[in-house]
């Protein structure tokens, strides 16, 4: 495969000395986007950019032909919003937040599980607004800062404004930080900037390029005091869905980058020393197509698993069949519930919803989730295997 062009541009910004506590620190202020010289798409990064946007093609035709979109939605979202929160160190699982959800305590820190809820509303806050024809802007996102860190550990950082002083990536402090963002004077500037470039439409670049590179301004600008990752990542999928090219949001990066942070820190300081945004194009479109290849094998193994799970109650369980498909139903809607909560959602009286329990633990299809005699929670087990494919938590070395 033909090598790509390596293009020297030096350093992507200037930097700009700013004092901080006493202090005198270099931080560093990026020159707007697009690049200049411009970017060179030709031989291998030409072949992975089309191969990554012939994948979100078939996850978008995917989406279309989901039985019920707003189920995979609620897997997909789920598990991108735990693989995103644990990049920034939260130590809460799937099986946490799915306790979080059904209003039960998880054995995690409380502020952890509600990072991660959180991760999820802010989502839904971002696609909404858009969908609502509110434009992908400052405005936006700040918005979706504020849903992000109005509760947990965030809530003391700012939510929803752009920082008014200075903060630092790596490192105990600005001095011995391993970058330095741009000083807070220079925030609103740099995030005006950006915004032309994220809704610009008459310079040439592709969706996923434009994806790429606001991704990377966005981490280098580092707007808020706190959840800068989270939102940079969000970033992503909003703009894919503004610009049209996803009609759900089901592209997530997170897993790919958590598999290798180290290269994708390795880039961007690449990108920023050396302007090297090649290099960087050909990783973001390798992961895009990892990412959505990922998406479309989990839709087609969970439309799989529930069509084959409804034909072995239809084929075991006689006349109980109606409740049993019922409460087969309200697991796939959400798959870790009480007989209560079954009950409720199904219309069956208590008894009824747990005899219809049974007959799905019977069959192996749920699992009684808690060790309790009394307020017993249930778990449709293969899904939630399949939903939390990495995102295990890894406790010591």
């Amino acid at each position: 495969m033909e090598a790509t062009s390596v293009v020297k541009r030096g350093m992507t910004g200037t930097f700009r000395t700013t004092s901080v506590a006493g202090e005198s620190v270099q931080a560093f202020v990026p020159h707007a986007l697009p690049p200049e010289p411009p970017l060179v798409v030709d031989g291998r990064l030409h072949t992975v950019l089309e191969a990554a946007t012939l994948a979100v093609g078939r996850l978008d035709g995917v989406s279309t032909l989901l039985p019920d979109k707003a189920l995979f939605l609620y897997a997909f979202v789920r598990k991108e919003a735990l693989v995103s929160s644990q990049i920034e160190g939260t130590q809460s699982s799937l099986s946490d937040l799915l306790l979080f959800e059904a209003d039960e305590m998880p054995g995690v820190p409380l502020d952890d599980v509600q990072e991660v809820s959180s991760y999820v509303a802010a989502l839904d806050h971002g696609v909404s607004r858009l969908r609502g024809g509110f434009p992908l802007s400052g405005p936006l996102i700040r918005e979706v800062h504020d849903v992000l860190l109005r509760s947990g550990r965030g809530k003391d950082r700012e939510p929803g404004s752009f920082r008014r002083s200075q903060n630092w990536i790596g490192g105990s402090r600005p001095g011995n930080a391993h970058v330095v963002p741009p000083p807070h004077k220079d925030v609103a500037e740099a995030m005006a900037q950006l915004e032309t470039f994220l809704n610009a439409r008459d310079d040439g670049l592709p969706w996923l390029v434009r994806a790429a590179l606001a991704h990377v301004q966005f981490e280098t600008i580092h707007p808020f005091l706190d959840g800068n990752g989270r939102v940079g990542r969000l970033l992503i999928t909003l703009l894919l869905c503004d610009a049209g090219v996803l009609r759900e949001p089901l592209l997530y990066l997170s897993l790919f980058l958590k598999r290798n942070r180290a290269r994708y820190d390795e880039l961007l300081d690449l990108v920023r020393a050396e302007g090297d945004w090649e290099a960087w194009l050909e990783f973001f479109a390798n992961g895009v197509e990892e990412a959505a290849q990922g998406a479309v094998d989990t839709a087609v193994r969970l439309s799989e698993l529930f069509a084959s799970d409804r034909t072995r109650i239809e084929g075991a369980t006689g006349r109980r069949a109606g409740s049993v498909l019922r409460v087969h139903e309200a697991l796939k809607a959400r798959p870790l519930r009480s007989i209560t909560d079954i009950a409720a959602t199904t219309g069956l009286s208590y008894p009824g919803a747990a005899a219809a329990v049974d007959a799905l633990v019977e069959l192996g299809i749920a699992r009684e989730f808690t060790g309790r005699m009394r307020d017993r929670l249930f778990v449709y087990e293969r899904y939630v295997a399949i939903l939390g494919e990495g995102t295990e938590v890894r406790v010591g070395p």
